[in-house]
This record gives structure tokens, sequence and C-alpha cells, in this order.
């Protein structure tokens, strides 16, 4: 005990170097300065254990309500520059180059702004399965990894916000004569796109972003058995042959450095309207897929697969009889090609429309429309009622329709229209997305129950052996 106060034996005014005891060494001041903290420090305790809690780091962070009121603040604001800008920009444009301008400025954004819309719809749809406990994690084979809806969006968020503001700027620097900077902007945001996907450290996401790249290495070359995501994948991006079309576009006129020039508005040149290369990469998709099914078909030899093949295989004619138009005389186009076109068209939406309803979602003729005789895992949210079996279906065939116009070259010229028309066909794919997962469930848990009724009839029969002997 030192003056009334117990000292730590610890304590530098109780020791020197050489370990020996010393208490001359403390004066008066530091006497009053160690007895102002020990009664400071046993007020706090005091404190403590009358009921006073101590105030938290977490209790001075603003609340979660006013951070995403600030997020939305911030994003509406960035969204009235970017259209202030854009519009001022594209005003001091004459207006005879100002609808030539937006087409090729539409024509390099427009396949990420698409992807960025798939990617929140997607969220969409992973936000319904967790609210109605499906564990899709094992429906797509994810590992431990896999990002939530809420990452996703993240995702989104970042890409609805870079996408716009490379637009943004390339229309600016475009309208103030600064073209070599304008035609720069598309080429590092494609060449960041592909950078952030084959980055090969662990972070942004390294899991998921090697599963999706492995996922694609399976569609285009599938030399292994396929799995539900490996034609999950494939079927959107059939959904997306705009938008591959259109990337395929974008990287020629930057290959051959047409980027802000009016090069490109040859139809006869190589990146023109009538290039070949447009129907062979709308096609690509189709063809992946016809190829899945044929090995599906080899692995397991139903025969199923064959009719699913044949489905692909309609979209085909739509997509070459469509670019025909610019390589024969407009004659034979009328009288003849036409209305081949007009037929394949016909036959490859109906069969899509069957395919979707009775195939891919199950729904036995329609019937669970008016019974529901065998309710399912997402039926508490979004299934079992009546009004949006019929909404689906019957928004699912008339969009099934108009992808038609999409796929057809011959009809790709208001690109706000066909802009339209993909973004109605990904949103198609958004509602096909909840049915097909559910029916993919549904078997998978039929083949559990099977399985568990397999092995409780060979222990069954095990044990009655057994008591025979």
């Amino acid at each position: 005990m030192f003056g009334g106060l117990a000292v730590p034996a610890n304590s530098p005014h109780l020791r020197k170097s050489g370990s020996r005891a010393v208490v001359s060494d403390l004066d008066e001041h530091e006497v009053e300065n160690g007895a102002e903290e020990g009664f400071l420090y046993s007020g706090e305790v005091n404190d403590s254990k009358g009921g006073v809690a101590p105030i938290s780091a977490s209790g001075i962070m603003p609340s979660p309500i006013f951070l995403w009121r600030f997020k939305v603040f911030l994003f509406l604001v960035w969204a009235f520059i970017c259209c202030k800008i854009g519009w001022d920009s594209v005003m001091r444009m004459s207006a005879d180059k100002r609808d030539l301008f937006l087409y090729e400025a539409f024509l390099y954004f427009n396949p990420l702004l698409l992807a960025a819309l798939m990617v929140w719809l997607w969220g969409i749809n992973l936000w319904f399965f967790a609210q109605a406990g499906v564990n899709y994690a094992r429906i797509f084979d994810l590992d431990q990894n896999y990002l939530t809806h809420r990452e996703i969006w993240k995702c989104a968020t970042w890409m609805t916000i870079i996408v716009p503001t490379s637009m943004t700027a390339y229309i600016y620097l475009y309208s103030h004569g600064e073209v070599s900077y304008a035609a720069s902007q598309p080429v590092l945001l494609y060449a960041g796109v592909v950078l952030l996907l084959i980055f090969p450290f662990d972070i942004f996401y390294f899991s998921t972003r090697y599963y999706f790249l492995r996922t694609c290495w399976h569609i285009v070359f599938p030399l292994q058995a396929i799995s539900f995501s490996d034609f999950f994948l494939a079927d959107i991006f059939t959904s997306m042959a705009k938008v591959f079309s259109d990337l395929e576009r974008s990287v020629c006129r930057m290959v051959h450095r047409q980027v802000a020039t009016i090069a490109w508005l040859e139809a006869d040149s190589v990146c023109g309207s009538h290039s070949v290369a447009i129907p062979l990469v709308l096609v690509l998709p189709y063809l992946f897929r016809l190829n899945q099914c044929l090995r599906q078909y080899k692995d397991t030899g139903e025969k199923t697969c064959l009719l699913n093949a044949l489905k692909y295989s309609t979209a085909v004619p739509v997509i070459f009889l469509s670019a025909l138009k610019y390589h024969v005389f407009p004659d034979k186009w009328t009288n003849f090609y036409r209305p081949l076109w007009l037929l394949s068209s016909v036959v490859n939406s109906s069969y899509s429309f069957y395919w979707d309803v009775n195939r891919d979602w199950d729904l036995s003729g329609l019937t669970r429309i008016f019974k529901f005789s065998k309710p399912h895992t997402l039926s508490h949210l979004l299934h079992g009622r009546r009004w949006v079996y019929f909404w689906v279906i019957g928004s699912n065939l008339v969009l099934r329709c108009t992808w038609t116009y999409k796929l057809s070259a011959h009809l790709r010229h208001n690109y706000l229209t066909v802009f339209t028309i993909a973004a109605l066909e990904i949103f198609r794919r958004f509602q096909w997305v909840f049915f097909r997962v559910e029916n993919e469930l549904s078997k998978m848990n039929a083949k559990s129950h099977v399985q568990v009724t397999d092995i409780s009839n060979e222990e069954e029969k095990l044990l009655h052996s057994n008591h025979n002997v």
C-alpha cells in the first residue's frame, strides 16, 4: 500500500532496470496523477456495476435505413448528372448526325446494360429461393463460397454505375471533338470486363468467376456428362443471343479501328449490317444447346433429348433465312424466302412455347392451374395462385413470338425497339427460371424418395433373410 492507494506490482514507478523496488523515485505530482487515474478507473467500474452500459462503437453508427436512403440519394444524383451531361452533349450535335451517333453509341454499351439487367433479375430469383427455403446451392452444385442475392445485387449495382458512366463519357468526349479519347471508352470498358473475369488471384469473387468460366467451357466443349448448371446457363445464353451478336459487332469495329467513325455505316463493310458474322453469332447459343442435347442422348439414351435438340434446331432457319434478304434479289426474297421465314418463325415459336410449358415447367397439360394437387416449395410465395400461371403462360407465348423479331437480322433497324424486345426476352427468361428450378427440385426430391424407399426395402429384405436363418 502506498499513500492509501493500491498500486499494481508491475507499475513502472515501483521498479527500475535492476528489478529492485524503488519508492523514492515517485514525486508528488506523479502520486497525484496516479490517484486521479485510480479514482477514474474505480468510478468506471462502479458505473458499470451500477447498470450503466458503456457506449459501444455501434451506438454512434448511422442506422441501416439511413445508409440505404443516403445511397439511393447518391445514386439519383449520379443518374441526374449523367442524364444532364449526356443530353447537353447530344444537343450539341447536328440533327443529321445525332441519330447515327446514338445508334453507334447504343451498339457498344447496350450489351453490357442487358447483362446488368440479367444480373439484377438473377438476384431477385435467388432472393425468392432464399425466402422459400430452396436449397439452390444443391441444385446448381455450388460450393460453400457461392454468392447470395445481396452480393449479386452488389455486382449488378456496380455494373449499372460503370456502364452508363462510360457511355456518358463517350458521348461527352465525342461531342466536344475529342474523338480519339471517345473511341477509347468502349475499348477500356470491354478490356476491363475481360480482365476482371480472367483475373487469376483470389479476389473479386474468385470461386464464382471460376465456376462461371468453367461452366462456359463445358457449354462450348461438352466433353463430359451435362450437369443441370451446364444446360441451365446455356438456356440463358439463348436468350442473350442478341447480346453476343452486338458484342461481336462492337469488337469487330474496335479491331478494325472503326469506333467513333463513319466507316461502319457502309452496309457491306467488314463490320456492317450485312456481315455474315451476325447470323453466325446469333445461331451459336442454339448450336451449343443442341450439341448438349445430343450429348445427353448419348449418355442416357432418352428420346426426349432428341426432341429437345429438334426444338433448338428450329431456330437455325429463322436466323439464316432472315439473313438471306441482304444476299438475294428482292423479288426472290419476297416471293420465296420470306414465306419460308414466316413459316419457320411460327414453328420455332410454337415448339418452344410447348416445350416451356409441358417439359421445362412440367405443368402436366396445365392441370395444376386448376387443381394444385401437388404443392411445391415455392407455392407459398409465388406458385399456387391461378393468375400467376395465366400471366406466365400468356406472357411466355407473346414474348416467344416477339423474340423472332430479335433473331431476324433484316428487322433490326430501330435499335430502341430491338433493345426493348431483348430486355423483354430477358424478363421472360427470369420468369422461366422460377418454374424450371421448381421442376428440377421436384425431380431431385422424387429421386431421393425413390432411393430412400429402395434402401428401406433392401434393409427389410436383409432383416427378413437373417430372421429366417
